[in-house]
């Protein structure tokens, strides 16, 4: 059953898009934030590991788990889902709204 995304807006009021619109807004922002942050955090660990124990690599640690969690955090700011597609949310509100609307036409009659 292909359900076009476009049928989702109509759904929706201008408010209801306002506000989805915005909440997007503020989680780039906040990724934005996260990536500033690391930016400024794992040199300074790479400084103080080099200063006082050069012969064992702890930054690695920091940044690489960091790192995982900033790049989950571009994905989902950004929707670049590979594992369920970037409109998946979409589909499936989508798709829940014509199953609920289906039940309530056969409990109808």
């Amino acid at each position: 059953m292909a359900i076009k995304i476009d049928k989702l807006e109509n759904y929706l009021s201008e408010e209801q898009i306002y506000q989805r619109a915005r909440k997007k807004a503020k989680e780039i922002r906040s990724f934005y934030y996260n990536l500033l942050c690391y930016c400024i955090v794992i040199p300074i660990l790479i400084i103080i590991n080099l200063t006082f124990t050069p012969e064992f690599y702890w930054f690695l640690f920091s940044a690489s788990g960091w790192g995982f969690g900033l790049l989950m955090h571009g994905m989902k700011a950004f929707n670049y889902m590979p594992f369920l597609g970037t409109n998946w949310e979409q589909r499936k509100i989508i798709e829940l709204m014509e199953k609920d609307k289906n039940t309530l036409n056969k409990n109808k009659f």
